[in-house]
C-alpha cells in the first residue's frame, strides 16, 4: 500500500464549483489542494458542452444571417441563398475556443498552486482516495463529477445505431443531410436550429406534448413556430419503438403516437437527459450515500453522508447548469471559510436562458406553476416589437410577460422570447431578490434604444389590483 500524501482540500472531479473552490483555498487561505480529473480539464462546460455548443450556435446564426442579409449586399440575390456551412472549419473554430479556454485554466492552476492530477480517482475510504497508484487523504473531499447524457439502450437496435450525443455530434466535420433528435429540451432545441442554420435538415422526435416541457403553452408555441419556419420538423407525443442502421450512414426509427410509423434520417443524436456520473468512484467503500435518482445525498450545505466529504454539481442533483454549479462552490466557501450562508442551496433563484435565436429566457414562477400552487397573479404581456431594440435588429417576433403578487408588488416570475433577453435577467433577478416592488423597475430611465428599455413599458402594464 502506497504512503499516503495528505491534503487540506481534494477535488474529485474538476467542474465549477471544485476547480474554484481549490484556487480559493489555496491562493487566498493557503490551503494545500489537489483536483483530481481523468476527463476535460475544469469540466464539461468549457470543453464538451456549453462554450463549444454555444460557439457552433454563434457560427450557425452567423451562417444564417449571411443568407439572410444576401438581399442586401447582392443584387438579384434570394433571402434563402444556397448558403451552407463548412464543417470542417466549424470544428476547428469550435476547437480554438476550447483549447484557448484548457490551456487558461491549466494557466490558472499553475498560478494559484492547484496540483492538477490527471487520472481516474476513487474512493477507498472515508475522505481518503486513490489515484495512479497514489493514496490521498484530505481534511475535506469533494465530489464533483458531474453528469453525462444518457441513451435509452432498451429501445431495439438503439445500441447497435450507434447514436451521438452531443459529444460526438460537436465533433462531427460533415454536415448531415438529415439529422434525427431525440429529446426536445434544451439540448435539443439548440442543436435542431444551428443545424438547420448549418445548412441540414432536421427532425425533433419528443415524447411529451410539448417540447420544454416545464414551459408555458404559449411560450412554446411562439418558439416552435419560429423554428418550424426555419425548417425543424417536430413530433411531438411521440415514442420510438425501434431502430435500425447506424447513425452517419442511415437510421430508421418506427415510431408510435405522432401518426407517423417511420422516419428515416442520416444522423442520429440522444438528447433525452441525463445521469449523475456516481458510479466507479468508490462510494460504497466510503460510505458515502446515493439519492434513488442516483445523485450523491446531500443537505442545504452540500454534506454529504460522510463528514467533511461534500457534492456539488450535477453530481449533487443540483439543478444541470454551469451557473448553479457557480452558486454551489459559493455556498461551499462560506461553510468551509467559517460563515455558512443560511439556507444554503434552499430558495436560491434558478434562472435559465436558452440559446436560440431568439432566446428564451426565465427567472420565478411560470404561469401554469403559479396556478397549480394556487397562487393568484397580475399578469402583463409585451410583444417583442414594444422593446423598440428589436426594430432596429429586425427581430421582432417573441414577447416577454411578469406575474406580480395579486395582492401585493413583489415580482413572482419572468419570462421573455427575443433577441439577447438573457441580458434582461439580472435587472429582474435583482428586484426578486431583495423583494422590491416591480414598480422599481418601471420607474428606471433606461438609455434608448436598448433592450432593457423594454422593462420599463412592460413593468407599466402591470394592471392595477383589484379593489
Amino acid at each position: 500500500m502506497a504512503t499516503a500524501e495528505h491534503y487540506d482540500f481534494i477535488a474529485l472531479g474538476a467542474g465549477e464549483a471544485a476547480k474554484l473552490l481549490a484556487w480559493d483555498l489555496s491562493s487566498k487561505h493557503g490551503k494545500k489542494c489537489a483536483v483530481i480529473e481523468h476527463g476535460p480539464i475544469a469540466g464539461a462546460c468549457p470543453t464538451v458542452a456549453c462554450m463549444p455548443s454555444k460557439t457552433l450556435v454563434h457560427l450557425a446564426n452567423v451562417v444564417h444571417q449571411t443568407r439572410q442579409d444576401a438581399p442586401i449586399f447582392v443584387r438579384g440575390a434570394t433571402a434563402r441563398g444556397d448558403v451552407k456551412a463548412y464543417m470542417p472549419a466549424v470544428i476547428a473554430q469550435k476547437k480554438a475556443v476550447v483549447d484557448g479556454l484548457a490551456n487558461m485554466f491549466l494557466g490558472i492552476f499553475a498560478d494559484k498552486k492547484v496540483e492538477l492530477i490527471r487520472g481516474h480517482g476513487a474512493f477507498v475510504g472515508p475522505k481518503t482516495v486513490t489515484v495512479n497508484g497514489r493514496l490521498l487523504t484530505g481534511d475535506t473531499v469533494v465530489i464533483n463529477t458531474g453528469s453525462k447524457a444518457s441513451v435509452d439502450t432498451s429501445v431495439p437496435g438503439m445500441r447497435d445505431a450507434k447514436p451521438m450525443t452531443h459529444v460526438e455530434l460537436l465533433e462531427l466535420t460533415t454536415l448531415p443531410d438529415h439529422l434525427i433528435i431525440l429529446g426536445g429540451g434544451y439540448v435539443g432545441l439548440e442543436f435542431a436550429q444551428a443545424f438547420v442554420r448549418l445548412g441540414a435538415k432536421v427532425t425533433v422526435v419528443e415524447r411529451n406534448a410539448q417540447v420544454l416541457k416545464a414551459e408555458d403553452a404559449d411560450v412554446i408555441a411562439e418558439l416552435t413556430a419560429i423554428l418550424s419556419r426555419e425548417g425543424v420538423q417536430f413530433l411531438t407525443s411521440t415514442t420510438v419503438t425501434s431502430v435500425s442502421g447506424v447513425s452517419g450512414d442511415e437510421v430508421i426509427l418506427r415510431l408510435s403516437g405522432s401518426g407517423l410509423t417511420e422516419i428515416r434520417g442520416s444522423h442520429l443524436i440522444v438528447a433525452t437527459g441525463r445521469t449523475p456520473t456516481t458510479s466507479g468512484i468508490g462510494l460504497d467503500e466510503a460510505g458515502i450515500k446515493l439519492t434513488p435518482a442516483g445523485h450523491v445525498a446531500v443537505d442545504e450545505q452540500l454534506c454529504t453522508s460522510v463528514a467533511g466529504v461534500f457534492a456539488v454539481g450535477d453530481c449533487a442533483g443540483s439543478p444541470y447548469f454551469t451557473h448553479i454549479g457557480w452558486d454551489d462552490y459559493r455556498v461551499l466557501l462560506a461553510s468551509l471559510t467559517g460563515s455558512p450562508r443560511e439556507g444554503g442551496t434552499t430558495n436560491r433563484q434558478i434562472p435559465s436562458v436558452l440559446f436560440t435565436s431568439p432566446e428564451l429566457a426565465h427567472v420565478g414562477l411560470r404561469e401554469h406553476e403559479a396556478r397549480a400552487k394556487g397562487v393568484p397573479y397580475r399578469l402583463a404581456k409585451l410583444p417583442m416589437a414594444g422593446f423598440l431594440r428589436t426594430r432596429a435588429l429586425g427581430e421582432t417576433t417573441g414577447f416577454a410577460k411578469v406575474l406580480v403578487e395579486a395582492d401585493g408588488d413583489k415580482v413572482l416570475g419572468f419570462t421573455a422570447l427575443g433577441p439577447a433577453v438573457g441580458e434582461l435577467l439580472p435587472v429582474v433577478q435583482l428586484v426578486m431578490k431583495l423583494g422590491l416592488s416591480f414598480q422599481e423597475i418601471s420607474g428606471l430611465t433606461i438609455v434608448h434604444p436598448t433592450m432593457c428599455e423594454g422593462l420599463v413599458d412592460l413593468f407599466r402594464s402591470v394592471p392595477p389590483r383589484d379593489m
